[in-house]
């Protein structure tokens, strides 16, 4: 009888493409710019490139690649940009851990110990990448999350296992290695909070009283929420944990902003900070020195030793930099960890760590692409959320170097020496990768049914918008 019938369902739809052979470019120039850091170093040091240049440009293209198949296989409609940005941040902090590694004699070899945490990051983000595929079923363990995350804060405190490291109590070490819990709490509580967020998001909106012009939630819809974020506030305070404590309120703020699209919030959350801030710096020491630190470095040089040296390294750097090898970054106490800003500005230049920054706004520009395209709410709470921890942590740990902002003791992503940081930031970046898949993949595929006659029917999808 008749043949193929097309049905539209609807006006238009968006389509992306894949643009898996884009990021494999991308991908490839973004490790060529971190190999080239470390062969400069050497050439600039020694006047030859480094015998195991070979090697090492195997591994790290290897592992790169490693990734890319694993998106490429489950992942294919994954943002092309967001893979190519971390390997970027990842290889030129590799590059600059190797070049501070150079300085004292004999050399040290914590770079070798960073690219093992890599590697394990890389294959973290494989797994979640396999394994989770679709992230929606998260939404439905709230409590058991927000639980995880209350437990791997408070592992610091259980005697025997937590350390004190430089005032703070917020590592654990097991036999011979730490780690840090907060890192991995941050990225749990993100999940947990989206979720919440999701469930409770019409009460929080609009039931409630008001007072002055302003609605507020009911207490038995906000009070759980609440109470696991006062919980991990506290443990967060009793650690000394300043940074952490900072990036888990502004990422509730921002999420609850975001869940109820109410100005309100983000006034209520700005005065409670400043009502906080002020409380900290009249009860806790070490939160005025962080403060005198910041407006009066030079009244106490022994103490702010690092924050004097960053400026002085700036001001060597100039705008365009010394030169891979050829600065001083070891003049910096831990300028591997906390101050690898203030190392890449003197060597780099203004101009280099602006490019660099430019690169984790791109990153976390992606992220909240993915989240203004998502089609469900919890997609895109979880894609602000992983979007602005990302974004805010990037801001309070150069904010804190360059001295636009006291020091918060967090590690640049991707770029400071150290596991536990390394390791959530590639998580977080595979599961960014999953959404952005659920996100840009195609609604539905057309559908040919065959009905009683033998004729067929064919169900098209909507008109389809391209988008790169």
């Amino acid at each position: 009888m008749a043949g193929p019938v097309m049905i539209n369902t609807a006006d238009s739809v968006v389509v992306y493409r894949r643009r898996r052979n884009v990021e494999l470019a991308m991908i490839l120039v973004a490790q060529v710019i971190g190999l080239a850091g470390y062969a400069l170093t050497h050439l600039n040091l020694d006047g030859t490139l480094p015998p195991e240049m070979l090697s090492v440009a195997m591994v790290w293209v290897g592992l790169g690649l490693a990734l890319h198949i694993a998106v490429r296989w489950r992942a294919p409609y994954a943002d092309p940009l967001l893979l190519p940005c971390a390997l970027l941040l990842n290889g030129v902090g590799l590059a600059m851990i190797h070049r501070i590694d150079l300085i004292p004699d004999p050399p040290r070899h914590d770079v070798l110990t960073q690219l093992i945490w890599t590697g394990l990051g890389m294959a973290l983000a494989v797994v979640t990448i396999v394994v989770v595929r679709d992230h929606r079923p998260l939404q439905a363990y709230t409590y058991t999350l927000f639980l995880l995350g209350l437990v791997l804060m408070m592992l610091p405190l259980v005697p025997g296992l937590g350390v004190e490291l430089n005032g703070a109590r917020v590592w654990i070490r097991i036999w011979r290695f730490s780690f840090q819990p907060a890192e991995a709490a941050k990225f749990v509580m993100t999940i947990a909070f989206a979720s919440y967020l999701v469930d409770k998001r019409d009460a929080l909106a609009v039931a409630g009283p008001r007072f002055l012009g302003l609605t507020f939630p009911r207490p038995r819809d906000l009070a759980p929420l609440g109470v696991m974020l006062a919980l991990a506030m506290t443990v967060l305070v009793t650690q000394k944990d300043l940074g952490m404590s900072m990036l888990f309120f502004g990422l509730f703020v921002v999420m609850l902003y975001v869940s109820t699209e109410r100005p309100a919030w983000l006034v209520l959350g700005g005065l409670s900070f400043a009502g906080a801030a002020f409380l900290a710096a009249s009860l806790f020491h070490h939160v005025q020195v962080r403060i005198d630190a910041w407006l009066h470095p030079f009244q106490n040089y022994d103490q702010n030793l690092q924050i004097i040296s960053a400026q002085f390294g700036y001001a060597w750097g100039g705008l365009l930099g010394r030169g891979w090898g050829l600065g001083r970054p070891g003049l910096t106490p831990l300028a591997k960890s906390d101050f690898i800003a203030a190392a890449l500005g003197e060597e780099l230049g203004i101009t280099g760590l602006m490019a660099l920054i430019m690169v984790y706004a791109l990153f976390a520009f992606r992220g909240l692409r993915t989240a203004l395209a998502a089609r469900d709410d919890f997609s895109t709470l979880l894609a602000t959320g992983l979007s602005f921890l990302f974004a805010l942590q990037v801001f309070l740990i150069i904010g804190g170097v360059t001295r636009l902002t006291p020091m918060t003791g967090l590690t640049t992503p991707f770029m400071s020496h150290g596991g536990s940081s390394m390791v959530v930031n590639w998580m977080i970046v595979g599961l960014l990768l999953v959404i952005s898949h659920q996100v840009r993949r195609p609604v539905a595929a057309p559908t040919e049914l065959t009905l009683a006659d033998d004729s067929t029917q064919l169900i098209a999808v909507p008109t389809a918008e391209v988008r790169p």
